[in-house]
């Protein structure tokens, strides 16, 4: 069975893509290609338990095993070690992709506290998105008495256009929180 998303983009959003932008080819409709959850955490290599503790709530929220980030070379300013953990990251496809973006919008944007939208001009010039968010405990799959210490993410959505116009009129259509817009209903 396909993720409601996906469903929906096939069945909506490329035709009101294919409409606004006139494309003469099913293959340039744009459309979501990754999602990239990172964590970077700067006490990682003085902690181990955080690392772990961070890499257990991330496999939650997206649905498989993340991999910990490295650090590539030495800074002695930061105290910091080539080869050291540095943070950790995860990147979704295919159906984990549609079914995190899924729960993203309907259940994890909804508890941000003072949330008003996602800036509508935060792209970065090819087509990509990135929100940043601030605690990890907008995640309903993330139990609050387990949380070592409370971080942030970065999660980025990648799209297959590199006009930032067609990634915001696709994230808009697929059901994305934008400021200042009524939010579509999918």
């Amino acid at each position: 069975m396909q993720p409601r998303l996906r469903q929906h983009y096939e069945s909506q959003v490329v035709q009101k893509l294919a409409d606004t932008f006139e494309f003469g080819n099913r293959m340039e409709i744009p459309r979501l290609d990754k999602i990239v959850i990172n964590v970077g955490l700067g006490d990682a290599k003085d902690d181990p338990k955080l690392l772990d503790s961070v890499v257990k709530e991330v496999a939650l929220v997206a649905g498989q095993r993340p991999v910990v980030t490295r650090a590539r070379k030495s800074v002695s300013n930061f105290n910091l070690r080539d080869g050291m953990p540095i943070g950790v990251k995860v990147t979704l496809r295919s159906d984990r992709m549609y079914e995190f973006l899924d729960r993203f919008i309907s259940t994890a944007v909804p508890r941000i506290r003072d949330f008003r939208g996602f800036n509508g001009r935060a792209f970065d010039g090819r087509g990509n998105y990135t929100v940043g968010i601030r605690e990890q405990m907008i995640f309903p799959e993330i139990d609050y008495d387990d949380i070592v210490r409370v971080h942030g993410m970065d999660i980025t959505f990648v799209t297959t256009t590199d006009r930032d116009d067609e990634a915001l009129v696709l994230l808009r259509e697929m059901g994305f929180p934008f400021r200042g817009e009524t939010p579509v209903v999918v």
